[in-house]
């Protein structure tokens, strides 16, 4: 199997710690992506593209109906992912200063 040259590609989950441990997001290499919490029986999916160190997010499905674009940042270090996103009405966070974390599965 060829492994893909975007390193977001894959699952990713928040550890225990964070404020939303156990909530997991993959992105897949055709662009989409899902997301499920399942603590409060969330789940999310649509599109997405990634560009340095931005993300773009295009929430298509929410099981609470939290719809649009979404834009943030974000960091790979080998297997953790450091992501700070906003809705479409806000600007993209600076920094991250408030991300969230995630390890690869």
């Amino acid at each position: 199997m060829e492994k893909p040259d975007n390193p977001i590609i894959g699952k990713w989950q928040q550890p225990t710690g964070q404020p939303y441990a156990g909530h997991w997001l993959e992105f897949n290499l055709d662009g989409t992506f899902k997301t499920v919490y399942s603590e409060m029986g969330v789940t999310s999916s649509g599109t997405y593209i990634v560009s340095e160190d931005h993300i773009y997010l295009d929430q298509t499905q929410h099981s609470l109906c939290l719809l649009g674009k979404f834009e943030g940042r974000y960091k790979i270090d080998s297997a953790s992912l450091l992501l700070s996103l906003h809705h479409t009405f806000d600007n993209a966070p600076v920094d991250l200063s408030k991300a969230r974390l995630y390890l690869k599965q």
